[in-house]
Order: structure tokens, then C-alpha cells, then sequence
């Protein structure tokens, strides 16, 4: 059931002139940070300067952008929750054999939120817990 439109064809219009652009992390390590999704996911790692002169890691994983900004030592954030939370929960990534992906993230020292399951007849998920306690989901559909 959708959001009902105030103006015929609104949806349509609009719908169209959005594409998605990336992902913005905050670490306090941001090279170990991407260096973790290099090994795991096969990330391109880049290093850039924002238009605020600030440094920058870019990850590039087969077309999803992954920005990742140093957080200075004084700033106190809070880490994120290890469990699921309101707001951005997690993203995921569709993989061909949860299984198998799975057994070679663990061979790569991922740790798991949770483990791989049978969520309905075709569809397997797990979570995996990377750095600053970001949860990923992998997704396997037949």
C-alpha cells in the first residue's frame, strides 16, 4: 500500500530524478576502517579531499560509493548501537551463495550479528558486525 499522491503523475516525476549516491561513515581509524572493507568486500580504496578541505576515504564495492570522514579525537560521539536501532538500521548487499560468503568472511576474521538463516523459502539473511559497529546484511534470493 503506498503514500497516496496529492497531484496525478507527482510520483512519477519525481521518482526518476532519484539515483543513489553513497554511503557517509564516521571512524576514528578510517584507513583500518577501509582496509576492513577491502579484505572483506573487495573495496577500491581511495583517498580524496572534500570541498571543505577535509581528507577523505572513498570505497568504491562494484558501483556503491562508501565515504568514510575521520572523526577528530575531541569529538565525543556516541558509537552506534551493536543491535538493530530506529533510523538507519543497516544496508545490504545481495549475494549468489549466503553460504559459501559467509564461510569465507569468517576465514577473513568477519564477526557475525547473525548468522546465516532461512528468513522464508527463498530468501537467506545474516548480519555481519563491521567497524564502528555498522551492520551489514547479506542477502541471498532464489
Amino acid at each position: 500500500m503506498g503514500i497516496p499522491d496529492r497531484k496525478e503523475g507527482l510520483r512519477e516525476k519525481t521518482m526518476s530524478e532519484f539515483t543513489f549516491y553513497h554511503i557517509h561513515l564516521f571512524s576514528r581509524d578510517p584507513l583500518a576502517t577501509a582496509r576492513y572493507y577491502e579484505r572483506m568486500f573487495g573495496a577500491k580504496v581511495l583517498e580524496s579531499v572534500q570541498s571543505d578541505g577535509k581528507r577523505r576515504i572513498d570505497l568504491d564495492i562494484n558501483g556503491l560509493s562508501i565515504f568514510i570522514l575521520r572523526v577528530p579525537p575531541d569529538q565525543d560521539l556516541p558509537a552506534g548501537p551493536p543491535g538493530p536501532r530506529l533510523g538507519l538500521d543497516h544496508f545490504g548487499f545481495r549475494v549468489p551463495n549466503l553460504d559459501e560468503t559467509a564461510a569465507r568472511l569468517k576465514a577473513l576474521g568477519a564477526e557475525f550479528a547473525e548468522e546465516p538463516r532461512t528468513l522464508r523459502p527463498g530468501v537467506k539473511i545474516a548480519y555481519v558486525r563491521a567497524p564502528e559497529n555498522v551492520r551489514i546484511e547479506l542477502v541471498e534470493r532464489t
